[in-house]
């Protein structure tokens, strides 16, 4: 595949010259580094990161520019990306969503321009920081620990689902796993042996294995799905193909994602992530201001949401229980 640079604009995606420019910079300059794609996904995580920057008085196009890296979904990419972004000598690297990977291949790329993540892992755990509380290098930002939700989201299912004994599992493959992923999967099993079930663990790369993956979920007649989560699966296209795939095969199944319920799944349960890459742009802002990021602590989110899609239970022929929606924090009907 022939290599491409992509630069997301307020109004979309084009593509931009790889020719140094950094003299050329008249402005602080943000490098955004993302393992996925540009999409609504990343498009509404960028609107929470630019009200952040907005709120320490920072306007995309006006007094900061922003360079957008998008890999696809191809880590080997991430590098190279962020390599690319220290070559044009950008201000700050942003990395919103992502996993460990993305955070990762900006921290190898440079250890004196300041980096903002804002994602669903431990910093400490991954080598990122010192702690929480005292990061002491060029790294800081916000998190979502999405981990520590795979049991209450098997909990949820089983609530909803209390005669389910099979419950199916879908993380990614050795393509795109990373220690988060064999975490969360050592976490499910854990939880669903507490709960009595019985686990079933399917694995998918892209859309196509997907496919298969549901494939063996129906052959294997597992009760519900519940699905890791992951910045591959947190995508617009993958997203609806879940949902539609579950909806077609009448399988109750439960994401960290609100755009999963949205597009027809049953339920999500996951982190505020809005809050989180808001936090993100306002750190930005501090930094561009004069900050280190040494001094700026980790913000940790513990907003969650709940949100049932009720159409698709009466599709399903569930009756939702009553405890259930009483703390469900958006119905979809």
């Amino acid at each position: 595949m022939r290599r491409r640079e992509f630069i997301l604009a307020l109004g979309g995606v084009a593509a931009w010259p790889l020719v140094p420019r950094a003299q050329q910079y008249a402005m602080p300059v943000i490098g955004f580094l993302h393992i996925g794609k540009a999409d609504a996904y990343t498009n509404n995580a960028l609107a929470a990161f630019r009200r952040g920057l907005r709120e320490t008085g920072y306007v995309e196009a006006q007094n900061v520019t922003i360079e957008y890296r998008f890999a696809e979904n191809q880590l080997d990419r991430l590098p190279e990306l962020a390599a690319d972004l220290v070559h044009r000598q950008v201000t700050i690297i942003a990395v919103l969503s992502g996993g460990g990977p993305t955070a990762l291949a900006a921290k190898a790329a440079t250890s004196t321009i300041p980096i903002v993540i804002a994602f669903d892992s431990d910093p400490v755990k991954l080598g990122l920081a010192a702690s929480l509380s005292r990061p002491g290098g060029n790294i800081t930002g916000a998190t979502f620990f999405t981990t520590e939700l795979v049991s209450k989201r098997l909990e949820l299912l089983c609530e909803v689902l209390p005669r389910a004994r099979m419950i199916a599992y879908l993380r990614t493959g050795p393509r795109l796993s990373s220690p988060a992923t064999e975490q969360m999967t050592a976490e499910t099993l854990t939880a669903a042996h507490t709960l009595g079930r019985q686990l079933l663990i399917l694995k998918a790369d892209d859309s196509q294995e997907i496919d298969a993956a549901l494939g063996a979920l129906v052959n294997d007649r597992a009760d519900a799905l519940a699905i890791a989560s992951h910045p591959f699966f947190d995508t617009v296209e993958i997203n609806d193909q879940l949902a539609a795939l579950t909806l077609r095969n009448a399988i109750p199944a439960i994401y960290n994602s609100r755009g999963f319920a949205a597009a027809g799944g049953l339920m999500s349960y996951g982190a505020n992530q809005g809050a989180t890459f808001l936090q993100a742009g306002i750190y930005a802002g501090r930094i561009l201001k004069g900050e280190k990021p040494a001094d700026l602590p980790f913000q940790e989110s513990t907003s969650v949401e709940l949100v049932i899609n009720l159409k698709t239970a009466k599709a399903l022929g569930l009756a939702v229980p009553p405890s259930i929606l009483a703390r469900a924090d958006e119905l979809i009907e």
